[in-house]
């Protein structure tokens, strides 16, 4: 019988049946009707026939096919069924899979994600794929200790995204114990990195965003927040009045005439009095939650008592719970958010710093200022207006390009 041929193998086609074409020792050349070809051994093991899958040709090469050939005649010389071997290094290779990192997480995902927000999800499978797949998602799950994890969230702290590192060491966690409740790990090792990263500081900065479609995922984030009334009001009113967050809270409705659109206070922090103009947009959130809390003292009251404003802490833990991390974004920051991108735009240093109400470091200046609070107002009303339109336009995920206003 003669031996097949890398030229015979290219050239054959397939035909109305099913080929076999034997290069001898039990080796032969499938050729289905489609032109498939394939490689096979026909060996015989405790008194049965069978056949032995050796691969895909071109993958498998002639000389291939051969080399695996001789493999599985060793181990028939040694009483062993070469396809049971296949088959145990087949289940080790899909028990390694399914015992991966990524492979237990995902299952984890799947799992919970359907009692979480949209966007929290969103950004917790985000995280995984990103800072932790890449260098530990193939590994099996119970064999990753400390150190290998600890590198990997490393590479995160590395980047300065500090509280971003935190909160993928914490997500870690749960899947690491999700693995031990499956059979799957036998500890969760970021007990053992406890300490291991620096605490988060509060940035006297506050971090904030500043980069066009990012502030329209914000919006859109905002627009769809599912907790408390109140606080989704406040919330939505924060980009557009870019206030100090103190004196978001502590709006009192004697303070507003929303049929001036003007809101006019006294901020303690500098001594001065302010007005914010009011937006279309601001308004409109006023006169939604005035039937609420409109015989009230405070816009924001409380949550169980109403004689006090709501908690400091409310616009944070709000975008914490939408995933929104320390480091990417602060209720403070929405007023460097605002700042940066109205500059960018073209609009004038003295309008921003007047309705930022920056504290006058001359004494002399904040004397006078203390006595023009309304200085620039029309200016600031249409400022105030165009930022609240081009909020609208990134929520609504338009390519906005803010244009150099002519001033």
């Amino acid at each position: 019988m003669n031996k097949l041929t890398d030229t015979a193998v290219r050239k054959v086609k397939g035909t109305e049946k099913p080929q076999k074409l034997s290069d001898g020792g039990g080796l032969f050349l499938l050729v289905e009707p489609n032109g498939g070809k394939y490689w096979r051994l026909a060996y015989r093991f405790a008194g049965k026939q069978k056949t032995l899958a050796l691969g895909v040709y071109p993958d498998v090469s002639l000389a291939d096919a051969r080399s695996r050939r001789e493999d599985a005649r060793k181990l028939l010389a040694n009483d062993t069924d070469p396809g049971a071997v296949k088959q145990a290094q087949k289940a080790a290779q899909t028990a390694l899979t399914e015992n991966s990192f990524e492979h237990v997480a995902r299952e984890w995902f799947v799992r919970h994600s359907p009692n979480w927000k949209e966007n929290h999800s969103s950004k917790i499978i985000a995280r995984l794929e990103k800072d932790v797949f890449p260098w530990i998602g193939a590994r099996p799950i119970g064999e990753i200790a400390a150190p290998a994890l600890l590198a990997a969230i490393r590479r995160i702290e590395s980047r300065g995204a500090l509280e971003t590192a935190h909160r993928a060491l914490a997500c870690c966690g749960q899947v690491f114990r999700y693995a031990v409740a499956t059979g799957r790990a036998e500890r969760d090792p970021t007990g053992d990195l406890r300490g291991a990263l620096p605490p988060v500081k509060k940035d006297k900065h506050f971090a904030a965003i500043t980069e066009p479609k990012k502030v329209g995922e914000l919006m859109r984030d905002i627009d769809g927040y599912q907790g408390s009334y109140i606080v989704k009001s406040a919330f939505k009113l924060s980009p557009l009045l870019f206030v100090r967050p103190g004196e978001l809270r502590k709006m009192e409705w004697k303070d507003l005439n929303l049929d001036s659109a003007e809101w006019c206070y006294f901020i303690t922090k500098t001594e001065t009095q302010h007005i914010v103009p009011l937006a279309r947009q601001a308004v409109e959130v006023l006169r939604e939650i005035q039937p609420l809390t409109g015989r009230g003292k405070y816009v924001f009251h409380g949550e169980r008592d109403h004689d006090r404003p709501m908690s400091d802490n409310a616009i944070r833990s709000a975008l914490r719970r939408m995933g929104w991390a320390n480091d990417e974004m602060t209720p403070h920051g929405f007023r460097a958010m605002a700042s940066t991108i109205l500059d960018n735009m073209g609009y004038k240093q003295e309008w921003l710093e007047r309705q930022l109400a920056h504290e006058e470091p001359n004494k002399v200046k904040a004397a006078y200022k203390r006595e023009s609070w309304r200085m620039y107002l029309p200016e600031r009303t249409a400022m105030m207006q165009a930022w609240a339109d081009y909020l609208d336009g990134l929520k609504a995920g338009a390519d906005v390009i803010p244009l150099r206003v002519k001033v």
